[in-house]
């Protein structure tokens, strides 16, 4: 048989559906309860992406649609497996994982936001990691407190 009847996937194709793992975080994976139901929902989600690509009979289409679906289902798999399910805060004396802080730039502008997990942070909603540089300067502190941030003083002026 002629090589131009044959299907062949392209290197293009190979490379399209060989994605490489998404970086999984070296700190603890805490999560709270919202960020928990969240990756249980994008695994949910992944899957069904996945289950959907599976279904297209060309081969190299099918290979193209599945790619990020599974990568994500493994990056969520592990992410769920891995999973430390953080209490509410039960005490607003100190800046803790779950808190929400309030604190007021030297600048004057006051901000507001809620330590949660990496993959629940999203800054523009309100909601921050608790690895990053910010939130690490923060816990374990209290109200009144100051911290040094990149040569800027934060005062947290609120804990709830």
């Amino acid at each position: 048989m002629a090589v131009a009847f044959t299907k062949e996937e392209s290197f293009e194709t190979a490379s399209e559906t060989l994605l490489p793992d998404r970086p999984v975080s070296p700190y603890p994976n805490l999560v709270t309860e919202a960020g928990l139901k969240a990756l249980e929902l994008q695994f949910q989600q992944a899957r069904e992406a996945y289950d959907a690509a599976n279904t297209i009979e060309d081969v190299n289409e099918r290979r193209r649609h599945a790619a990020n679906p599974l990568r994500d289902l493994r990056y969520l798999a592990a992410r769920l497996r891995t999973a430390q399910l953080m209490p509410y805060p039960t005490s607003a004396d100190v800046v803790a994982f779950g808190s929400t802080v309030t604190f007021r730039r030297d600048d004057g502008r006051v901000q507001t936001y809620r330590l949660v997990g990496e993959d629940e942070a999203d800054p523009k909603a309100g909601s921050i990691s608790y690895v990053s540089p910010v939130a690490r300067l923060l816990m374990g502190k209290a109200a009144g407190d100051a911290v040094e941030a990149d040569g800027h003083e934060l005062e947290i002026v609120a804990i709830a």
